[in-house]
C-alpha cells in the first residue's frame, strides 16, 4: 500500500471514530415542536460505557429529570449535537465517541480516558429559554477581554450555594476543570475566543 493510501485510511478511521451515532428508540407521531438549539430541555437519561456496559450515571436512579439548554455548551458536544429534532416523549440512544464526550481525560473515577459513551435518553418537555446574558462580561471584572483564574473563581463562588460547598462542591476544583477545557492555548487565561459559554447579549 502506498504512503498516501495509509494516510487516507488513517483519516477515514479518525473520521469514523469521531462519528456520533443516533438511534431513535421511540418516536411520537404527532410532534408540534421539535427541539432546536437554544431550547430548554427536561429529560431522563441513563449513561453506560460502550466497552463493558457499566452504568455510570442515571437521572432515573435519582428520580430527578435533568434540565439544560441545548446547543450552548452546557453539556457534552455529543448531547448538543444528538438531541436536536426530538419531540416530547421521544426516546433515543446516543453512542458518543470520546471526541464528543470527555476526551482523553475522562471524568472523575467513573468515566475512563478515551471512553465511548452510550446514553439512552427520554425527552420529557421542551420550553423556551430565558434570555441569555453575557456571562463572559459578567466574569471579566477588569474588562480586559480575558478571564483569569481569580475572576473565574470569584464568579463560581457566587454561583454555588453554601450548602453545596459544605457537601463537597469545591470552587477551586471547578475552576481548574473549567480552565482545563477552556484554556486551549494553556496561557493561564481564557480569551473571549476560547470561551464557549454565552458571551453576546444578542444571543
Amino acid at each position: 500500500m502506498t504512503r498516501r493510501g495509509v494516510i487516507l485510511l488513517a483519516l477515514v478511521a479518525l473520521a469514523y471514530a469521531a462519528e456520533l451515532q443516533v438511534e431513535d428508540i421511540k418516536k411520537e407521531e404527532n410532534c408540534e415542536r421539535p427541539s432546536k438549539k437554544g431550547d430548554m430541555l427536561t429529560m431522563h437519561y441513563t449513561g453506560t460505557l460502550a466497552e463493558d456496559g457499566k452504568k455510570f450515571d442515571s437521572s432515573l436512579d435519582r428520580d430527578q429529570p435533568f434540565n439544560f439548554q441545548l446547543g450552548v455548551g452546557q453539556v457534552i458536544k455529543g448531547w448538543d449535537q444528538g438531541l436536536e429534532n426530538m419531540c416530547a416523549g421521544d426516546k433515543r440512544r446516543l453512542t458518543i465517541p470520546p471526541e464528543l464526550g470527555y476526551g482523553s481525560r475522562g471524568a472523575g473515577e467513573v468515566i475512563p480516558p478515551g471512553a465511548t459513551l452510550v446514553f439512552e435518553v427520554e425527552l420529557i418537555s421542551i420550553d423556551d429559554a430565558p434570555p441569555l446574558v453575557n456571562v463572559f462580561k459578567q466574569i471579566d471584572e477588569d474588562d480586559d477581554s480575558q478571564l483569569s483564574k481569580e475572576e473565574v473563581l470569584d464568579y463560581i463562588k457566587t454561583q454555588i450555594p453554601a450548602e453545596e460547598v459544605e457537601k463537597g462542591q469545591d470552587p477551586h476544583k471547578i475552576t481548574e476543570e473549567i480552565f482545563h477545557h477552556e484554556d486551549k492555548d494553556r496561557d493561564g487565561y481564557i480569551s473571549h475566543e476560547e470561551f464557549s459559554g454565552p458571551k453576546h447579549d444578542e444571543l
